[in-house]
């Protein structure tokens, strides 16, 4: 427990803080240059490669033991110097591969956008519909009850001091009338 608690800290520190703090360097630099700059892109593009494929792989490879250790030595790998970790990945492994299907990828992402945003207007559009008519329900149940309140006979009002026990036929007709908009609201 422990031991995954100071792995993670390690590679927040040093697979995300520490790599963005020297991009943000770089770029901040008077004089950029396209190496580094480069090299920094290239590990980015990685790390996003590698969160992407541990949302899924992590469910299958956490049980393995000194996982967290190995993607720390993997993160240390990528941008220490003198392994150059990032362009062997990033030129054998990454570029080729994205290059082979980036025609299908790309036509994926459009699809998928397409439909997310598809989606999202369709829920949009039925939650402002079903918001509408619940709001409407409520107005007219408020206004229903305020009706019954104020048309009520004189000869009906309950004097402060005596109580009047309701009949069975006016506790049917209001069980009657609760059943029924109970009915109503389920249907929508």
């Amino acid at each position: 427990m422990l031991g995954n608690f100071i792995t993670s800290g390690l590679i927040l520190v040093l697979g995300y803080a520490y790599p963005a703090f020297e991009c943000f360097k770089t770029i901040e630099k008077n004089k950029v240059e396209i190496h580094e700059l480069r090299f920094w892109c290239q590990y980015w593009i990685i790390v996003a490669a590698l969160r992407i494929f541990e949302s899924f792989g992590d469910l299958f490879l956490s049980w393995l033991p000194m996982y967290g250790e190995a993607k720390l030595a993997l993160f240390i790998y990528l941008w220490y110097p003198k392994t150059k970790g990032t362009a062997y990945i990033y030129d054998t492994i990454l570029k080729p591969f994205v290059a082979k299907y980036e025609t299908e990828i790309d036509r994926s992402l459009m699809e998928f956008r397409a439909k997310a945003w598809d989606l999202a207007i369709y829920y949009w559009q039925n939650c402002t519909e079903i918001g509408q008519a619940k709001f409407l329900q409520v107005l007219e149940y408020i206004a229903s009850q305020s009706k019954r309140g104020t048309q009520q006979p004189k000869s009906e009002i309950k004097d402060e001091t005596t109580h009047r026990s309701s009949s069975p036929v006016e506790d049917k007709d209001f069980y009657g009338a609760r059943a029924k908009l109970r009915r109503s609201n389920k249907g929508d």
